[in-house]
């Protein structure tokens, strides 16, 4: 793939690249989104889609590495858009509330980092490291969500 189209991707185009919180924007780029392309899929396509999201992502991730010449950059968000998606995997369609909620968790996890997260970076090299710490956030953030909906 073209350089140019792999650090479009991972930026989500110009997303990535607005001032304060890129992550942020990110994981609302998916939230929002959630609903129209993730939600109206079956369970084994949500995990496809994401299976997709990590390969293609993490691709794209590495890519962008090289052309913005820096580690894991700020602007490279298409990791938010797995994590938070994973946030979502185990539940069917949400409430408008239950899905804000979901984003507060992921993003707490996320900037956070609690263990393994932090630690997760370095399990993997380049676009790979950038991916799996969303995962890992993710997952954390889904347990969480879980927890408070069985409140």
């Amino acid at each position: 793939m073209h350089s140019k189209i792999l650090v479009n991707i991972a930026t989500l185009g110009p997303v990535g690249f607005l001032p304060k919180a890129p992550g942020t924007w990110g994981s609302a780029v998916a939230a929002i989104g959630a609903p129209f392309c993730f939600y109206p899929f079956p369970f084994t396509v949500k995990v496809l889609i994401l299976a997709f999201i990590f390969i293609f992502g993490a691709i794209a991730c590495s890519e962008a590495e090289v052309q913005l010449g820096k580690k894991d950059p700020g602007c490279v968000i298409i990791d938010e858009v797995l994590g938070q998606w994973i946030t979502y995997l185990p539940f069917g369609m949400m409430t408008g509330s239950q899905l804000i909620i979901g984003f507060v968790f992921f993003r707490i996890f996320d900037i956070l980092k609690p263990w393994p997260i932090k630690q997760s970076e370095k399990w993997l090299k380049s676009g790979w490291g950038v991916m799996i710490d969303d995962v890992l956030a993710g997952v954390y953030a889904a347990i969480a969500l879980w927890l408070f909906r069985m409140i």
